[in-house]
Protein backbone atom coordinates (compact mmCIF):
# COMPACT_ATOMS: atom_id res chain seq x y z
CA UNK A 1 0.00 0.00 0.00
CA UNK A 2 1.41 3.62 -0.75
CA UNK A 3 -0.08 5.20 2.39
CA UNK A 4 1.22 2.61 5.26
CA UNK A 5 2.60 -0.83 5.79
CA UNK A 6 -0.92 -2.05 6.63
CA UNK A 7 -3.69 0.06 4.95
CA UNK A 8 -6.69 -1.63 3.67
CA UNK A 9 -6.82 -2.11 -0.20
CA UNK A 10 -9.97 -0.19 0.24
CA UNK A 11 -8.68 2.85 2.23
CA UNK A 12 -5.90 2.97 -0.38
CA UNK A 13 -7.82 2.90 -3.63
CA UNK A 14 -10.38 5.25 -2.44
CA UNK A 15 -7.68 7.47 -1.28
CA UNK A 16 -6.21 7.59 -4.73
CA UNK A 17 -9.20 8.40 -6.64
CA UNK A 18 -10.65 11.02 -4.42
CA UNK A 19 -6.60 12.81 -4.85
CA UNK A 20 -7.29 12.56 -8.56
CA UNK A 21 -11.03 14.37 -8.15
CA UNK A 22 -9.52 16.96 -5.94
CA UNK A 23 -6.52 17.41 -8.62
CA UNK A 24 -9.30 17.37 -11.39
CA UNK A 25 -11.24 20.18 -9.54
CA UNK A 26 -7.99 22.19 -8.73
CA UNK A 27 -7.75 22.84 -12.50
CA UNK A 28 -4.45 23.08 -12.01
CA UNK A 29 -3.61 19.97 -14.52
CA UNK A 30 -3.84 19.53 -17.80
CA UNK A 31 -6.34 16.80 -19.54
CA UNK A 32 -3.76 14.18 -20.36
CA UNK A 33 -2.01 14.94 -16.92
CA UNK A 34 -5.26 14.27 -15.69
CA UNK A 35 -6.26 11.24 -17.70
CA UNK A 36 -2.87 9.71 -16.41
CA UNK A 37 -3.85 10.39 -13.00
CA UNK A 38 -7.03 8.73 -13.32
CA UNK A 39 -5.82 6.41 -15.40
CA UNK A 40 -3.29 4.80 -12.55
CA UNK A 41 -5.64 4.99 -10.24
CA UNK A 42 -8.50 2.45 -12.07
CA UNK A 43 -5.63 0.76 -12.89
CA UNK A 44 -4.52 -0.49 -9.33
CA UNK A 45 -8.06 -0.52 -8.35
CA UNK A 46 -8.72 -3.45 -10.19
CA UNK A 47 -5.64 -4.80 -9.80
CA UNK A 48 -5.90 -4.84 -6.10
CA UNK A 49 -8.91 -5.95 -5.87
CA UNK A 50 -9.58 -8.89 -8.01
CA UNK A 51 -5.61 -10.03 -7.16
CA UNK A 52 -6.97 -11.39 -3.93
CA UNK A 53 -9.47 -13.44 -5.97
CA UNK A 54 -6.63 -14.64 -8.18
CA UNK A 55 -5.41 -18.47 -7.52
CA UNK A 56 -2.51 -20.55 -8.37
CA UNK A 57 -4.10 -21.26 -12.00
CA UNK A 58 -4.97 -17.66 -13.54
CA UNK A 59 -8.14 -16.08 -14.00
CA UNK A 60 -9.02 -13.52 -16.41
CA UNK A 61 -9.71 -10.25 -14.75
CA UNK A 62 -13.42 -10.06 -16.51
CA UNK A 63 -14.63 -13.36 -14.41
CA UNK A 64 -12.56 -12.33 -11.29
CA UNK A 65 -14.49 -8.44 -11.87
CA UNK A 66 -17.65 -9.87 -12.26
CA UNK A 67 -17.61 -12.16 -9.33
CA UNK A 68 -17.00 -8.97 -6.87
CA UNK A 69 -19.57 -7.19 -9.31
CA UNK A 70 -17.18 -4.73 -10.94
CA UNK A 71 -18.96 -3.56 -13.83
CA UNK A 72 -16.91 -5.05 -17.09
CA UNK A 73 -16.54 -1.57 -18.74
CA UNK A 74 -14.07 -0.45 -15.41
CA UNK A 75 -12.14 -3.87 -16.61
CA UNK A 76 -12.10 -3.18 -20.64
CA UNK A 77 -10.96 0.36 -19.59
CA UNK A 78 -8.06 -0.42 -17.16
CA UNK A 79 -7.40 -2.50 -20.19
CA UNK A 80 -6.94 0.22 -22.47
CA UNK A 81 -5.10 2.27 -20.13
CA UNK A 82 -2.61 -0.24 -19.80
CA UNK A 83 -2.35 -1.31 -23.12
CA UNK A 84 -4.14 0.30 -25.68
CA UNK A 85 -4.79 4.20 -26.67
CA UNK A 86 -5.99 6.74 -23.75
CA UNK A 87 -9.09 6.74 -23.25
CA UNK A 88 -10.94 10.29 -23.23
CA UNK A 89 -10.95 12.10 -19.97
CA UNK A 90 -14.73 12.10 -19.62
CA UNK A 91 -14.47 8.20 -19.73
CA UNK A 92 -12.07 8.24 -16.82
CA UNK A 93 -14.13 10.74 -14.70
CA UNK A 94 -17.12 8.55 -14.94
CA UNK A 95 -14.51 5.00 -14.00
CA UNK A 96 -13.67 7.31 -11.16
CA UNK A 97 -16.90 7.84 -10.09
CA UNK A 98 -18.51 4.23 -10.76
CA UNK A 99 -15.52 3.10 -8.81
CA UNK A 100 -15.95 5.20 -5.65
CA UNK A 101 -19.76 4.11 -5.86
CA UNK A 102 -18.60 0.40 -5.65
CA UNK A 103 -16.53 1.01 -3.15
CA UNK A 104 -18.86 3.01 -1.00
CA UNK A 105 -21.11 0.25 -1.15
CA UNK A 106 -18.74 -2.77 -0.79
CA UNK A 107 -16.69 -1.10 1.84
CA UNK A 108 -17.63 2.25 3.55
CA UNK A 109 -21.04 0.89 4.16
CA UNK A 110 -19.96 -2.43 6.22
CA UNK A 111 -17.80 -0.31 8.10
CA UNK A 112 -19.89 2.31 8.97
CA UNK A 113 -22.50 -0.27 9.25
CA UNK A 114 -24.21 0.16 6.29
CA UNK A 115 -25.35 3.75 7.25
CA UNK A 116 -23.90 4.98 3.93
CA UNK A 117 -26.10 3.04 2.10
CA UNK A 118 -29.34 3.22 4.50
CA UNK A 119 -29.15 6.70 4.31
CA UNK A 120 -29.02 7.24 0.39
CA UNK A 121 -32.21 4.58 0.59
CA UNK A 122 -33.90 6.93 3.32
CA UNK A 123 -33.42 9.87 1.49
CA UNK A 124 -35.16 8.57 -1.67
CA UNK A 125 -37.69 7.03 0.28
CA UNK A 126 -38.52 9.90 1.81
CA UNK A 127 -38.40 12.00 -1.79
CA UNK A 128 -40.33 9.78 -2.98
CA UNK A 129 -42.80 10.67 0.05
CA UNK A 130 -42.69 14.10 -0.56
CA UNK A 131 -43.68 13.69 -3.96
CA UNK A 132 -46.45 11.10 -3.29
CA UNK A 133 -47.66 13.86 -0.79
CA UNK A 134 -47.40 16.41 -2.72
CA UNK A 135 -50.18 14.95 -5.96
CA UNK A 136 -52.11 13.82 -3.34
CA UNK A 137 -52.33 17.72 -1.99
CA UNK A 138 -52.59 18.97 -5.08
CA UNK A 139 -55.80 16.59 -6.04
CA UNK A 140 -57.16 17.44 -2.80
CA UNK A 141 -57.31 20.98 -4.44
CA UNK A 142 -58.78 20.06 -7.92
Amino acid sequence: SRYGPKMPLAVDCTAELIRCKVLDSSGRLKSHELILSYGLALVRFVNLITERKQKMVSIPLRQLAREVDIPIWVVDLRHELTHGKLPRLALCRKGCDVVLDWLRKTYWSRQLGNNLCEDSEDEEEEQEGVEANAELDNDAWE
